[in-house]
């Protein structure tokens, strides 16, 4: 009986978005705007929403199922939205590419509405949605912590980029902010590509990128922690701490930088326990009953 219910959540563990998640849609701006949503068995009294944005060219239906347990056994809501296509008929999020040039897609507003839809049919906290984006969801991520600051408690960041066409780069409001990147990614490039050598339009280096996120959220001090080697690749957790309090009696603002030393365009769950970093930062920044 024990080995029959251990084969079954196996079974579970490894059904994809597709089979475990429900297709919706909700229209914004004249368009229909798929999401694939996942609904605990029992959702925590802090009533948390994760949005979770698919890379460029992905398909929300096949997007990190690992999320997904992460979901169950933490009580929270999850949205898996899907980008719509651009000029080159490929799904994407609009960030300013420069092939995403005279895009009209409003993909800020989709989210906004999207996360205040949830929020409202499931009762769910407004001040407990959070946001995380692989890549081209990555540089949403950026765009959203500038641009709609207060719609979430935390951000994070999987391999994402901040393009010049993002300037200035004023954080009008304190995020906290997580970024996991790898320092040889041949995508979003640590070091950055100030002259748009590889197409996807000049953007900052990850350090730059990040401390402006850093001087939005006031933080005042640093430190640098080597983390124990259980993969790959040996990660280097940069922490931006004592920043803004992000509510009276809350804590202050902090930004997470995992730096994955010879790491790949990818989530380094290859290297790291991401998802268990990710919910200790939602856990962290989360308001509480």
């Amino acid at each position: 009986m024990v080995a029959a219910l251990a084969l079954f959540a196996l079974q579970l563990g490894a059904q994809t978005v597709g089979q475990r998640c429900e297709r919706q849609t909700i229209r914004h701006k004249g368009a229909e705007r798929e999401y694939w949503l996942y609904v605990p068995k029992q959702i925590s009294p802090e009533g948390v929403l994760l949005v979770h944005l698919h890379g460029y060219t992905g398909l929300a239906i096949r997007e990190n199922r690992h999320l997904i347990d992460l979901a169950e056994e933490h009580g929270f809501v999850l949205c898996f939205p899907q980008g719509l296509k651009d000029g080159r008929d490929k799904t994407c999020w609009n960030v300013g590419y420069p092939f995403q040039e005279g895009l009209k897609t409003d993909d800020i507003g989709f989210i906004r509405k999207l996360v205040r839809h949830l929020q409202k049919q499931y009762g769910l906290r407004e001040d407990n949605a959070f946001m995380s984006g692989m890549s081209n969801g990555g540089e949403m991520c950026y765009l959203m912590a500038q641009k709609q600051p207060g719609l979430f408690a935390g951000i994070m960041s999987m391999a994402g980029l901040t393009l010049r066409s993002m300037e200035p780069l004023k954080y009008r409001q304190p995020v906290p902010f997580m970024e996991v990147h790898g320092t040889s990614d041949k995508v979003s490039r640590w070091t950055g590509d100030p002259v748009n050598k590889y197409g996807w339009g000049a953007y900052h280096s990850v350090p730059t990128a990040v401390s402006y996120v850093v001087a939005g959220g006031k933080c005042g001090s640093y430190s640098r922690e080597e983390l124990p080697k259980t993969g790959r690749h040996q990660v280097i957790l940069h922490k931006y701490m004592d920043g803004a309090p992000m509510w009276q009696d809350g804590p202050l603002c902090e930004v997470w930088l995992y730096e994955v030393q010879d790491g790949a365009h990818n989530w380094a769950d290859d290297s790291l326990d991401t998802y268990a970093q990710m919910w200790q930062f939602m856990e962290h920044f989360m308001h509480r009953q």
